[in-house]
């Protein structure tokens, strides 16, 4: 996971952007450190204890620019099971000293020398086996997994008492670090796909080179998929830990079975053209006129596990076959980089940041902006969360064209990006996510887009933020009315405003007015006092959560058009709303009536 790196200061901020740019992450920051504009952050937080236990908790490894010792007070109620732990290290303001406190051998001693060698600092680790000979055990480098994690404590030990090491396959970090050779050694460190256990005299790195090839029928059962691929492995003796990735045609790209299965391994799940695959077809020791006819290609399992390790992989594993599915398996030369075989299934997160405020966005909205690739949406909304958005692509969206904007990340996504269209408020309050649906559901059937992950992440909505600022307008029933025409014709609007106001609702009117639509807010005012009094609370509520936030207290008989705009949001209170006003401010609220519940009474009983 990328590292967060933890401002709570000006200065430190400073800093924190500097390494955001130099090796990426994401920078979260003390409100008081950004409210001097001089760098921004992904995120603000007000409560340094609560956030620093929530990232340790998220699994997020943090580098906290501030003294050690605030990282440790705030962290050791949880610390447990150093083996799950995430990196945490502390950082100097000036960026001179960098000091791994906690996952050493999990990222922490790597990510503090990466750290001083670009800030020109000096990384304070403390492990023995760094420090003697400049190596973890227990911390391969990206592409290996170490079988036996729990041995390579008994194994350092060893070599700081003398031993020397013997080296079985290719360990090319091990080969450049200091520890002692000896071909006759009883200490051994190999490198295999082969499923072998070590123990404490031999630690068995896996090599991340080996692709699973599956193919399978639509709807296929998971479990007989993951069945499949487990048993292949197993017979063919190969480890588990060696797996890089699973791979498949596209039209695969929503299989259950297929991801599920990915899922479960922990690894991704990638996919080729058919055209691609068809390339393979001279390697193939299965090719299939069948499937040819079926999808465009001579083979799937084995195409896409040799499409996945290169013209210098190897089918190590034939296809084999369940009732409704085939795997085979390929060996790369060298560890795979998973993220450039294929494509990804593609992903599109319809994000709703609220008011636009970082207080009011959820950390699911975070964490889905920071994993995208690709964010698009109106201007305006893309402007507030600007500093979140610099390492990706950015593609504004002119205001009117929502329906376009929404097929655009579509066939986006069905390119295999992970793209975020961001919403103001929540997006399934009239907002994008309907007009996604729609766009989905309509699409062709064996379009690439219908293939797409869908992820709808809620925000506060423009109602939330107003009752928030006011107390409890909406504590009792309450109803959304939008007031625009542009989708649905004034009469069933009309229509909906006169059932609301006969059923006494509070109401928030979104969208109420416009440049060109002046009447249907004064025609809904009429409406409403028919059925309440003049001196119903009302307020208008403008930029909630932005610059320029307004709230405007009235009354129902006083509400003007004139003080309205398409920024705005208008609460019209019940008849038992009530406003008062405590510590120099007003407040709204509509009371559930708790005072008036009456208990049933005793049953009577006979002598």
């Amino acid at each position: 996971m990328t590292p967060v790196f933890l401002a709570l200061t000006e200065r430190g901020l400073v800093t924190a952007n500097r390494l955001r740019e130099a090796i990426g992450g994401d920078v979260h920051a003390l409100k008081k450190a950004v409210e001097s504009g001089a760098a921004p952050a992904n995120c603000v937080f007000e409560d340094t204890g609560a956030h620093c236990r929530m990232l340790f908790q998220a699994g997020r490894p943090i580098v906290g620019i501030c003294a050690a010792g605030i990282l440790v007070r705030v962290l050791s109620p949880l610390l447990s099971d150093k083996r799950s732990e995430p990196a945490v290290l502390a950082l100097s303001e000036d960026g001179r000293t960098v000091v791994p406190l906690l996952g050493g051998h999990h990222g922490a001693n790597g990510l503090a020398r990466q750290i001083a060698a670009k800030l020109s600092g000096f990384a304070a680790i403390t492990t023995a086996g760094d420090t003697r000979f400049g190596i973890a055990l227990d911390e391969p480098p990206h592409g290996f997994a170490l079988a036996n994690p729990e041995d390579a404590k008994d194994v350092m030990s060893a070599f700081l008492a003398g031993a020397t090491v013997e080296l079985e396959g290719d360990l090319p970090w091990i080969e450049e670090s200091a520890l002692p050779r000896g071909a006759d050694s009883s200490v051994k460190l190999v490198a295999t796909t082969e499923d072998r256990k070590g123990d404490a005299q031999t630690l068995v790195y896996h090599p991340k080179a080996l692709a699973i090839g599956v193919g399978c029928e639509r709807g296929a059962d998971t479990e007989e998929v993951m069945t499949l691929v487990q048993e292949t492995l197993s017979e063919a003796g190969l480890s588990l830990h060696s797996v890089a990735c699973i791979v498949s045609l596209d039209l695969k790209a929503d299989e259950t079975a297929i991801l599920e299965t990915a899922k479960t391994l922990g690894v991704p799940a990638r996919f080729f053209t058919a055209a691609r695959l068809e390339e393979e077809t001279p390697r193939l020791d299965n090719p299939s006129e069948a499937v040819f006819r079926e999808v465009g290609t001579h083979g799937v399992a084995e195409a896409a596990a040799l499409a996945a390790v290169g013209p210098e992989g190897l089918l190590v594993v034939a296809k084999k076959k369940s009732a409704r599915a085939t795997c085979a398996i390929a060996e790369a030369p060298a560890p795979i980089e998973a993220a450039s075989v294929g494509r990804a299934r593609g992903k599109l997160a319809v994000v709703g940041i609220g008011p636009g405020d970082a207080e009011w966005r959820t950390p699911q909205a975070d964490a889905l902006i920071a994993g995208a690739d690709t964010v698009i949406g109106y201007s305006y909304y893309l402007d507030l969360i600007g500093p979140h958005i610099t390492d990706k692509v950015r593609i504004d969206s002119p205001l009117g064209e929502e329906r376009d904007r929404c097929q655009k990340a579509l066939e986006l996504a069905a390119e295999g990006r992970s793209v975020a269209l961001i919403c103001s408020g929540d997006p399934g309050i009239y907002a994008m996510a309907t007009l996604v649906c729609e766009v989905l559901e309509g699409a062709d059937p064996a379009s690439a887009v219908k293939r797409v992950e869908l992820v709808v992440a809620p925000g506060i909505s423009a109602f939330q933020a107003a009752a928030s600022r006011l107390g409890a307008p909406m504590g009792h029933d309450f109803c959304l009315i939008s007031l625009s025409d542009l989708l649905t014709p004034w009469e069933t609007i009309r229509s909906r405003v006169e059932a609301a106001a006969q059923g006494d609702f509070v109401v928030a009117f979104y969208n109420p007015v416009s440049q060109r639509r002046r009447h249907q807010l004064a025609d809904s005012r009429e409406i409403f006092l028919a059925h309440r009094p003049a001196e119903t609370p009302v307020v208008i509520a403008r930029l909630l959560g932005r610059e320029g936030e307004r709230l405007h207290f009235t009354t129902l008989g006083e509400l003007s058009v004139d003080d309205v705009d398409m920024m705005s949001l208008v609460v019209v209170g019940s008849s038992t709303s009530r406003t008062f006003t405590a510590g120099g401010r007003e407040f709204l609220f509509t009371p559930r009536d708790y005072h008036r519940k009456v208990q049933a009474p005793e049953k009577e009983t006979t002598a």
